[in-house]
């Protein structure tokens, strides 16, 4: 293993256990305690991130106007966004 892999995944090693701290307001003992089991749920959730952007993005090769999809999808993304800006609340039953 090379010297700057080595350093690399230690930077990332140490970047995700002082994120656990930061997020759960765990003790940086305890959470590089759990460091091995960080780096295997890091690992997982990139695996499925690029798993399913490779799905998603052959199924969306196959469309006949991909395009049109993609701006149809981004348009309701922004109208989400918008109306949580604007504190609009959808009614409950």
């Amino acid at each position: 293993m090379s010297f700057r892999a080595a350093l690399l995944s230690g930077l990332v090693t140490a970047g995700l256990v002082l994120l656990t701290v930061w997020l759960f307001d765990l003790r940086l003992d305890r959470a590089a305690v759990l460091a091995p089991v960080l780096v295997v749920i890091a690992g997982a959730v990139a695996g499925l991130f690029v798993l399913w952007t490779k799905v998603g993005w052959e199924a969306l090769r196959r469309r006949e106007h991909p395009w049109r999809i993609v701006a149809l999808a981004v348009g309701a993304l922004a109208v989400l966004v918008a109306l949580s800006l604007l504190g609009i609340k959808l009614p409950r039953e």
